[in-house]
């Protein structure tokens, strides 16, 4: 790895660590006496430095998942493929034979084939299995039955566990802190690192006494903004200009990335879900109601049994064709989950399942014995943060688009490691290599940024600060714990600095 003496790379003010001193005289000249552009450099310091490794994880595990669809297909080929010979069979003979090879659970969904030569799936609820399901899987053409598989909210075995992996390191619940927590620094390392970025654009072009609105925001800035400087001298500044010029291309992924990993989160999912009530934008759910008749008790799952012991049957599993059937006419195509009534005297729902365009989730509820629809909820009459959500969970989890949602989140994993990678290089490269330096790695930004932000800042920003750390509860610990570790770091500091100071000799007599 490249290091540099300091005649060679002299170090940069905001950038180096200052011993200490008074307050006044720590205010650099390089900024303005008032200033929020100091304690934005320090965060990004520290939050580069200790949250960087929790996102270098949520990236390898990301770009892990993010190809499952591709790993599904060679792993489980046996289950997800079969030759394709002729017309199908009817959807209640495929359901039968899963039955026949698990007799036990409850029928939960059954996913029909969408492309020639995939498989039916029947998935049956287990009480043991949790939110955990036994898929059999069925050869449409000749109703054999291919293999069963325990999935997870469809997932098979192998894409459950690199999710596991990704959410919570396959810890459980504790596991989901370390996800929570890098999504929840993302967007403040992202944005904070393109605002520095930006400033020192434009100090560049001051001290060169290049006028801002002259040529400040002519092709040369974009260029300096989006591309490295190459002509720079080996050692930080090279490696700056990569760490910045590729986040500064990431940006707008990033912020996506952790906005939609944040809904799902333990902490802040929690109170995400909180808002959407509170604005009358959650998820809405189709009506199953078909205005007559007692239901009747179920198995006591969360799906009604076909027929339970001693009580009328709650659906009949023939009548899945005639569902089926009644959903396409009314417009829903391509792939769909056929779930049965929960109690006799409620309706079966078929509900659209196209990850790779989610303004497909078209649902309708249908009464076989009428072969009517019954209640209808389309995509577009949910609410827009129900909307957004859903779009960005699936592009979040790489399946809006398909292979080009896969390819776009693949670039931005590798980025965001090459970003990390080089932000630690430079931390490496501003080193003290003087015997004399007690610092044996590279110094923080220098101290005081708290002493420089301005009235209105602080008027205004310990309010936002304390609203961000309740919505986000994992970003305000830790912001605490910095803040913490850092006052205590420059106490020690001031210490050592006041008995470094030599005590003038008493006058003699």
């Amino acid at each position: 790895m490249t290091t540099t003496s300091p005649a060679a790379s002299p170090p940069d003010p905001d950038t180096v660590e200052a011993p200490a001193r008074p307050a006044t005289a720590g205010r650099a000249s390089a900024h303005p006496a008032w200033s929020v552009g100091p304690l934005l450099l320090r965060l990004h310091f520290y939050a580069g430095v200790l949250v960087a490794p929790f996102i270098a994880v949520a990236a390898v595990t990301g770009l892990l998942f993010v190809f499952s669809p591709q790993l599904d297909s060679v792993v489980y080929d046996r289950e997800l493929h079969v030759p394709v010979a002729g017309a199908t069979r009817p959807l209640a003979e495929q359901v039968a034979a899963a039955r026949a090879a698990h007799p036990a659970g409850e029928l939960a969904t059954v996913n029909p084939p969408v492309n020639p030569g995939d498989t039916t799936r029947v998935a049956f609820s287990l009480e043991e299995l949790g939110d955990r399901q036994h898929t059999v899987f069925v050869d449409p053409y000749t109703n054999e039955v291919r293999g069963t598989l325990t999935t997870w909210f469809g997932e098979t075995p192998l894409m459950t566990w690199l999710d596991d992996l990704h959410r919570n390191l396959r810890l459980g619940v504790v596991g989901r802190n370390y996800s929570e927590l890098a999504a929840s620094w993302l967007w403040v390392v992202a944005l904070g690192g393109l605002w520095l970025w930006l400033r020192r654009l434009r100090e560049s072009r001051r001290s060169n006494g290049v006028p801002g609105k002259a040529n400040g925001r002519g092709r040369g800035w974009i260029r300096r903004l989006l591309l490295p400087d190459l002509r720079a001298g080996k050692g930080v500044r090279r490696t700056r200009g990569w760490h910045a010029a590729t986040g500064v291309w990431l940006v707008i992924g990033l912020l996506i990335l952790s906005a939609t990993g944040m809904t799902w989160s333990r902490f802040a999912g929690g109170h995400f879900n909180m808002a959407l009530d509170a604005l009358d934008s959650s998820r809405p759910v189709v009506s199953t109601d078909l205005g007559g008749g007692a239901p009747a008790a179920s198995g006591g799952g969360h799906h009604g049994a076909e027929a339970a012991a001693g009580d009328a049957p709650a659906f009949d599993p023939a009548d899945v064709d005639t569902v089926l059937r009644v959903a396409r006419d009314a417009g829903l195509g391509g792939p769909v989950d056929i779930t049965p009534p929960a109690e006799a005297g409620t309706a079966w729902t078929v509900t659209q399942t196209d990850l790779r365009w989610p303004v497909r989730e078209d649902k309708v509820a249908v009464d076989p014995a009428n072969a009517t629809v019954t209640d209808r909820l389309d995509f577009a009459d949910w609410p827009l943060l129900a909307q957004l959500t859903s779009l960005g969970v699936a592009a979040h989890m790489g399946y809006l688009f398909g292979p080009v949602n896969q390819a776009l989140l693949a670039a931005l994993a590798v980025g965001v490691l090459c970003v990390i990678v080089w932000g630690y290089r430079m931390w490496w490269q501003r080193r003290p290599t003087r015997a004399a330096r007690r610092a044996p790695v590279g110094a923080p930004p220098v101290r005081g940024a708290w002493q420089r932000l301005p009235t209105r800042a602080v008027v205004v920003g310990i309010p936002l600060a304390i609203g961000v750390g309740w919505a986000l509860p994992l970003l305000g610990v830790s912001l605490l714990a910095f803040l913490a570790v850092d006052l205590v770091l420059g106490a020690l500091a001031a210490r050592r600095a006041r008995r470094a100071i030599p005590t003038s000799p008493a006058p003699a007599g």
